[in-house]
């Protein structure tokens, strides 16, 4: 993991993601059309630096560091806004979506639909 100086975060975030190590469960949406994007994971880093640069920017676990969502396929998210669901132990992100936002280039990683 990232092992820089953890920066600060909004007040909200008091007590979560101390722990530099510590990942948090994020939900990318469309601002506009409310579409359900991704799943993917934050920690304090990722959520400090997508606060910064309204970037957004995740935590990789495959790769071990931090990733910015479209760095390398131009499908980039922009920051509407972060909600803290009501445990604080996962985040609603809601971004402009340039381009697709599925690695398999689908517009909504959830496009394997499983009928009951």
């Amino acid at each position: 993991m990232d092992t820089r100086a953890t920066p600060e975060l909004p007040a909200q975030f008091d007590g979560l993601l101390q722990d530099p190590q510590a990942l948090i469960p994020a939900i990318a949406q469309d601002a506009k059309s409310g579409e359900v994007l991704m799943l993917a994971w934050m920690n304090r880093a990722a959520v400090a630096q997508t606060l910064a640069t309204g970037k957004v920017t995740y935590w990789s676990r495959s790769r071990k560091q931090l990733w910015v969502k479209g760095a390398t396929s131009g499908h980039t998210q922009f920051l509407k806004s972060i909600s803290l669901d009501c445990d604080g132990d996962a985040l609603l992100i809601q971004v402009e979506q340039v381009g697709v936002a599925c690695h398999a280039g689908q517009p909504s990683c959830f496009h394997n639909a499983v009928n009951p």
